[in-house]
């Protein structure tokens, strides 16, 4: 909203704070950094800084969603241009991002390898993020298809928070215990993940929390949750601050609108932690997937081809991981069986379903490679309905023994990379 519409709204001393709160940031990052080019009207600090309350109250709460909730809320009714948005709501999460993840860290609930492999590729992806973002122009076309391109990154977002909760519940029916042994990196589809992690957080602040901790999800299932939270958090610290430094280099960061935000998203975040050991999950994840899903249709149709875009995005989307979920609950031993590997097929249709890559993997996987897979775990279920095998029959007398050296079995992921 300009200030046409919020007429009285700004106070002076609102006005003040939050920039002050904003330029604090920004000298976090290195003043030499910015360089304000982008001219937006200004806003009421109080209604922004109300609008980072909420957002951060919906982070506490579901761990994920906030640059999912906060662009979109920018955008649509604050009328911000996409990339102060974008710029503007990556500054917040600087500003949240480091408390969780601090007592994560404390708390031990954070895997440091996993935090490597995801940052070392992210971290340049989202710098070539922001920068790309600066290259799609400050004119009416531009916005308009930075406005299609939130709104794709929000269908993605809202897809993946589905599926986490799909995949939960389905892990917890089977009863898959976490991995307390030790385990394997996967160190290749891991180094994807962050890449794909940090291009979309520099491109849109969108994707850091929702999407990056399903796709850790599908690699590493029987990691616990508590763990897969705290790398996801800590993670996202080095992506949200290249970021920051290319949204600043770029001029996009407007210090009113992002100080508001972190103003109020600070102390939602703690109000939200507190709400979050209370208020079910199954009632807050799909108030804030059905928030994300009409902020993404609002920026998408915008008229029938739009309506299209969107449908096309949740089809695309939601196939691939519909198929990386489905790859994921499958014993690694009927994998084995097969001569495939799960975590090949987890890591194409998980990482590619933002891409399109994931689908056409999706549809080999569900005509070829899922039916062979079926087809072994049902011979090894016959297999064990047989029962043992027959005692072996005595040996006749001066028939020679030899000796059989006892076999040592390494403990459950020790050896194969598809055991988690």
């Amino acid at each position: 909203m300009a200030d046409l519409v919020l007429a009285g709204a700004t106070h002076p001393a609102g006005t003040a704070l939050s920039r002050v709160a904003g330029t604090a940031i920004i000298r976090v990052i290195g003043t030499a950094a910015y360089h304000p080019v982008v001219a937006v009207a200004h806003h009421s600090t109080w209604l922004l800084a109300l609008s980072g309350l909420l957002g951060g109250i919906a982070v506490g709460v579901a761990g994920m969603g906030g640059g999912a909730l906060m662009t979109p809320v920018l955008v649509l009714l604050f009328n911000v241009d996409p990339r102060v948005a974008i710029a503007s709501d990556l500054v917040n999460s600087l500003a949240m991002k480091p408390v969780g993840g601090a007592v994560h860290a404390l708390h031990g609930s954070v895997n440091w390898k996993l935090v490597r492999l995801l940052a070392v590729p992210g971290v340049p992806a989202a710098f070539f993020g922001a920068w790309l973002l600066n290259q799609l122009g400050d004119n009416h076309a531009a916005q308009s298809h930075l406005k299609t391109l939130l709104g794709w990154a929000l269908v993605v977002a809202c897809t993946s928070m589905a599926t986490r909760a799909t995949l939960s519940a389905r892990l917890r029916r089977r009863g898959l215990a976490e991995n307390l042994a030790p385990w394997r990196l996967k160190p290749v589809p891991t180094l994807a993940v962050g890449l794909l992690g940090g291009f979309m957080v520099g491109m849109t602040s969108v994707g850091s929390g929702s999407l990056v901790i399903v796709l850790l999800m599908m690699l590493y299932p029987r990691l616990s949750s508590r763990v897969q939270v705290g790398t996801n958090l800590v993670q996202a610290i080095p992506l949200v601050i290249a970021a920051t430094i290319g949204q600043a280099l770029f001029g996009h960061i407007d210090l009113h609108v992002a100080g508001s935000l972190v103003l109020g998203s600070i102390p939602g975040a703690y109000i939200g932690a507190r709400i979050s050991s209370r208020a079910p999950e199954a009632i807050v994840r799909p108030v804030l997937v059905v928030m994300l899903s009409a902020s993404g249709l609002a920026l998408l149709i915008t008229s029938y081809a739009g309506l299209a875009i969107a449908l096309g995005i949740a089809a695309v989307v939601g196939s691939a991981l519909w198929g990386a979920v489905d790859a994921t609950l499958h014993l690694s031993e009927d994998w084995q069986a097969t001569g495939r590997s799960r975590t090949t097929w987890v890591a194409v249709m998980g990482v590619g379903s933002p891409l399109g890559v994931g689908t056409v993997a999706a549809l080999v996987y569900a005509v070829r490679v899922r039916p062979a897979v079926v087809a072994a775990a049902a011979h090894s279920t016959r297999c064990d309905a047989t029962g043992p095998p027959p005692a072996r029959a005595a040996m006749p007398a001066g028939a020679s023994r030899t000796r059989v050296a006892p076999v040592e079995v390494p403990p459950p992921g020790a050896g194969n990379p598809d055991q988690i």
